[in-house]
């Protein structure tokens, strides 16, 4: 695939008033939050799950694309469609998730690095005849006493552009997830520092493979205080931190920004890409990438009746995804 039909699907990715889903939860992630709510744990029941979300109806108004896990890709709807066939027969782009997690970085205690990249060459070429378009790798950055090392920033960024060089190679999209986790104590001041140090080793690192911007997009946390820090930070704030850091680290020619919640509640979420939007015209679109901030109310209420509360689980995500569509063009208002 050419750059130009990259760049030309990257578009699409962040077209305007849509975002991505994320239903890519690992299998131990998917058991948990189905834990949570009481859901036994078995392939039905996760197939029916991403089923509901994925045909939510008129959701390709506000969502673009979804990013799936390996065992999605392969499943269909109750009708036997494949489910990447039916994004697309849907004006959804399919996208799926490469990563092999996070393990501990050796020689760096309380670090991680993604792992993922042997065999990934074949993996991606698979997952494009299977349908999907774009592929997203999550690097890990936890903040704390020391952390993170240059030496943790540099091995994840290393990982997430030989990933990005062997996706565009497929003719996949790369989504480049370098996470700033919100675990920690620290101020807003310290992970602007930590989120701009990443972001600039990442596209150094981008540069450094070859990876064409154009037919990229990343995925970034935002700039906030940490979950036990007990700072309270304005929308305003958090919206000027984040915008700030992403000017002074992203080239203006990647096509565009979604953002991760990341632990924010669902409104949260949505109010901080809000107010960014209206402090624009930014050098890129803003749009979401979300997964528990677009499925949390629907999976309590589908798990109290699964079959009676089909369609009032669906609608939740359709309103979901429409504050955050609007969010995405400035024009969200809290209800």
């Amino acid at each position: 695939m050419s750059i130009e039909q990259l760049a030309e699907t990257a578009l699409a990715m962040v077209a305007p008033g849509k975002g991505i889903i994320a239903i890519d939860e690992s299998s131990g992630t998917i058991a948990k939050r189905f834990a949570g709510v009481g859901i036994p744990d078995s392939e039905e029941n996760r197939r029916a799950y991403r089923e509901l979300l994925l045909t939510t109806p008129d959701l390709s108004e506000y969502i673009s694309g979804a990013i799936l896990f390996d065992e999605t890709i392969r499943q269909k709807t109750k009708d036997g469609v494949p489910f990447a066939q039916y994004m697309s027969d849907n004006g959804m782009i399919p996208g799926i998730k490469v990563d092999r997690g996070t393990h501990a970085l050796a020689g760096f205690p309380g670090e991680v690095v993604t792992e993922g990249l042997d065999g990934l060459r074949a993996r991606l070429e698979e997952y494009y005849k299977l349908g999907a378009r774009f592929a997203k790798w999550r690097a890990v950055i936890n903040i704390g006493d020391d952390v993170p090392s240059g030496t943790c920033i540099e091995a994840n960024a290393h990982a997430l552009a030989r990933y990005a060089a062997l996706c565009q190679e497929q003719g996949l999209v790369p989504m480049v997830e370098p996470e700033v986790l919100i675990d920690g104590n620290h101020d807003i001041d310290t992970c602007f520092e930590v989120s701009e140090v990443t972001l600039r080793a990442l596209f150094d690192a981008l540069y450094n493979q070859n990876v064409a911007l154009e037919g990229t997009i990343l995925k970034a946390s935002m700039v906030l205080p940490g979950k036990d820090s007990g700072d309270t930070t304005s929308v305003e704030e958090v919206a000027e931190a984040t915008l700030m850091c992403l000017k002074s680290a992203v080239p203006a020619i990647l096509p565009g920004i979604v953002f991760l919640s990341g632990g924010q509640s669902d409104d949260d979420a949505t109010a901080h890409l809000d107010a960014m939007n209206r402090m624009g015209p930014n050098p890129w679109p803003l749009s979401f990438s979300y997964g528990r901030a677009m499925q949390s109310a629907a999976l309590k209420l589908w798990s109290q009746d699964l079959v009676g509360n089909y369609d009032a689980a669906q609608a939740t995500v359709f309103e979901r995804a429409k504050a955050n569509g609007l969010a995405a063009l400035g024009q969200w208002t809290r209800g």
